[in-house]
This record gives C-alpha cells, structure tokens and sequence, in this order.
C-alpha cells in the first residue's frame, strides 16, 4: 500500500492554518471578553476556523484515498494545492467585515471569499469525480 504523502503534507498545512486561526479567535475571544457564542459581536459570526473545520477533515480523507488508489499524483497535487489555496484566500476574507458581512469598504474580500468558496466547491466535484472515474 502506497503510504498518502501528498495528503500528509496537505493535512499538515491545513491543520497549521486551523491553529493559527484558533489563536486569532481565541485572541479576539480574550480581548473582547466573550467566553462562548457570539456576544452580539459580528467578528465571532464569521466562523473564520469552523468554516475550515467543516471542510478540510473530508477533504483530506478523500484525498488521501484518491492518492492511494486510482488518481495520478499529480492531480492529487494540482487538487490539494488548489483546495489549499483556496482555503487561505478563505480565511483572509473572513478575517474581515467586509468579507463576513459584505461590508461597502474592501471590496477584494468578497471576492477572495467567492473565489475560495468556489476553489473548495471545485476541489471536492474534481477529487470525487477522479476518484470515481478511476474506480469505475
């Protein structure tokens, strides 16, 4: 059995990328003084790690079964590159009001918003359609 490099090295950025939005949170969490919830405040709506959370345990599951079975590594590459650099792009937006809430100042975050939700979409139709056209 092919041991899932590409998944592991994946699976390590992505679980970094969750810590350090973790620390940001729980910063934020301290400073305003909001132990659970959201205390009415907008910053903690954004669900700026949560959203990653939902998203990147599937995602490295399924990469990593495609990865030892039937999809080329280098599409295994180019997908967790992709599913990576849209999550960062993701995150950036959320870091914001105007990516959150679509605030009318900074305009570029809706965007990378848009463009990271779209590249996650992307990434999983592209992982599960390799993995099932190769199986089938």
């Amino acid at each position: 059995m092919t041991i899932p490099i590409i998944a592991a090295v994946a699976g390590a950025v992505l679980i970094i990328l969750q810590a350090i939005l973790m620390i940001l949170v729980g910063m934020h969490r301290i400073r305003n003084r909001v132990n659970l919830g959201t205390g009415d405040d907008p910053a903690l709506e954004r669900k700026i790690h949560g959203n990653l959370a939902e998203n990147a345990a599937l995602f490295i599951v399924v990469l990593a079964l495609a990865e030892m079975t039937v999809v080329p590594n280098d599409v295994v590459r180019i997908i967790a590159a992709v599913f990576i650099t849209g999550r960062i792009l993701h995150a950036i937006a959320l870091s914001t009001i105007a990516g959150s809430h679509g605030a009318e100042t900074g305009k570029i975050f809706p965007i990378l918003r848009a463009i990271g939700a779209l590249t996650t979409f992307g990434s999983f139709i592209a992982l599960g359609g390799y993995l099932l056209a190769g199986i089938f």
